[in-house]
Order: structure tokens, then C-alpha cells, then sequence
């Protein structure tokens, strides 16, 4: 094992026609992936992939999004296996507990789970808590880390409660989580994540920092035991292959940016971020 794509979708539809195709290119450059689920039927096929590859693992869960009904202009696009509009689904912590009791001990977390504020409407706060509250007592129960999504409002409208959605987020998890933590996809402030650290949490960076400069200070800044790596595959190819699909493996371009952007060793970097995901995930 030489990487973990610690957020990866190997489970949308996106990769439904040449899946083995690309867990064989994973495997090959010694690529572990930790694939995520949605809602039941993606978290499902995490686990029956996890089951399937030594290399492949789970986390399973209710993403916010899912919580309600999507919004008219979620359609599949058949890149990224967004969801036609359909009715929000309710977390059912025995469907999940039962899921993660088959898995051979592959699942290695829950969600992912939080708050959504750009593809829901203004009145999908109260669910969507609710949704995140069951996935932090089911983590609890079970000693698994959570898998936290955040994504604030689009332009020029605003958050349902008025507040940044990483400090939404912390509130929940402050109140609730007795487990730690990872913020996926983080673009949040230095400040913001400092008080996720004190809680017991991480952060990870995807792709976008390959090419997007605005990363760069919280890079240099956090505790490199603090920092994962991800794609979030299909999504966000990072540089050189923007504009592709993007598959797991990909991740090294993550972990080198990562070491670019501090100044610091490629290899003691590679190391250091592989030992933070084993660790943190007991891979």
C-alpha cells in the first residue's frame, strides 16, 4: 500500500461500465480506497465492493443531499450518478448497523453526513440535522469515525440559519460526536478548522488544490498529522488530468501538491499522510 483515497465514489454510476477496469489500475500502483456511500442502495455497493477487493474499503451513510427531495436540476448525468429527484430518504440506524455487521469488518466509517445548503432548499435544515444527529449517535454506538460533508448556500443567497455551514456543523458535532472526525473537500478558514482539531477532527484536500491557489495558506498551516488526501472521484480531476473523469488512483497528485505546496519532502510527506489514514481509519 502506497496511497489511500481516503473519499472516493467507486460505487456511483460513473463507474458502472469499466469498474474492474479501474479498481485493476488502483490496485496496480498500490492505491487502498475508501469508497463512500449516500443513502442505503450506494452504501450497499460500497460494502459488496469492500468485500470484493482487499484493497477496497467502506464508509456507509446518509449524504444531506439525500435527506430530501432533490432539487428539479439534479439530474444523472452519467458522469457523477446524481440522483433523478426522488423522495428524501430517512436514516435508519438498523439498516446501517446491520450493514456494517456483514461487512467483515470492512466498513471504517459513517456518512457521509452533515449539512448541504447548495443543492436543498431554505427549509431542509431541520431534516437534514436530523439525519446528521442519527449517523453521530449510530458512530458513537459503533466506534467508527464520521465522514462530515459541508457545502454552504450558492451565490448570493443565504445559509437557513444564517451562519457559516462549518460553524452549523460544528455546533452538531460539539453537542453530539464522541468520535473523531473528517471534513471532507474542506474550503473552510484556518480558524474554522483549528476548532474542528480541537474537537478531535481532521481535514482533507482533493484535487482542487492542484490548481485552485486559495488552498495554499491552510496547506502550509495545519499539522500535517491533521491532513488526509482525497479525490472525491468522479469529481474534481486534479491537474494533469483536468477535465477527465477522475478515478482513485489519481490521489497521488494530491499527496505531491500537498508536499509542494509545504515545502517539505514528497516521500516523508507520501509517508506521513499514508500513517494518518491508516491510523485514522485502523486500515
Amino acid at each position: 500500500m502506497k496511497y489511500i483515497d481516503t473519499h472516493s465514489h467507486l460505487n456511483l454510476s460513473a463507474f458502472a461500465d469499466d469498474l474492474a477496469e479501474v479498481v485493476n489500475r488502483c490496485v496496480d500502483k498500490g492505491m487502498a480506497v475508501i469508497n463512500v456511500g449516500t443513502k442505503e442502495s450506494t452504501s450497499v455497493r460500497a460494502v459488496k465492493l469492500a468485500l470484493l477487493h482487499q484493497s477496497l474499503y467502506a464508509i456507509i451513510g446518509l449524504h444531506p443531499t439525500q435527506t430530501v427531495p432533490s432539487r428539479p436540476d439534479m439530474v444523472d448525468d452519467g458522469k457523477g450518478g446524481t440522483p433523478l429527484p426522488e423522495a428524501g430518504e430517512i436514516f435508519n440506524q438498523a439498516f446501517y448497523r446491520q450493514l456494517a455487521g456483514s461487512s467483515d469488518g470492512k466498513v471504517v466509517g459513517i456518512g457521509e453526513c452533515g449539512f448541504d445548503y447548495y443543492h436543498t432548499k431554505q427549509g431542509s435544515y431541520a431534516v437534514q440535522e436530523a439525519a446528521f444527529i442519527a449517523q453521530i449517535e449510530l458512530a458513537n454506538e459503533l466506534n467508527l469515525p464520521l465522514m462530515i460533508h459541508t457545502r454552504g448556500p450558492r451565490p448570493g443567497e443565504e445559509s437557513p440559519t444564517g451562519r457559516s455551514v462549518y460553524t452549523d456543523v460544528y455546533e452538531v458535532l460539539k453537542q453530539y460526536a464522541k468520535v473523531p472526525f473528517n471534513v471532507h473537500f474542506y474550503a473552510g478558514s484556518l480558524a474554522e478548522a483549528r476548532r474542528f482539531f480541537e474537537l478531535g477532527g481532521t481535514i482533507s484536500f482533493t484535487g482542487v488544490i492542484t490548481f485552485a491557489k486559495a488552498y495554499e495558506e491552510i496547506v502550509k498551516a495545519v499539522p500535517l498529522e491533521l491532513i488526509h488526501a482525497e479525490t472525491d472521484c468522479p469529481y474534481v480531476a486534479p491537474v494533469p488530468y483536468r477535465g477527465q473523469r477522475c478515478e482513485p488512483w489519481m490521489v497521488e497528485e494530491v499527496y505531491k501538491k500537498i508536499a509542494s505546496i509545504r515545502g517539505e519532502d514528497e516521500e516523508s510527506v507520501r509517508l506521513a499522510l499514508l500513517e494518518n489514514s491508516r491510523r485514522f481509519y485502523k486500515i
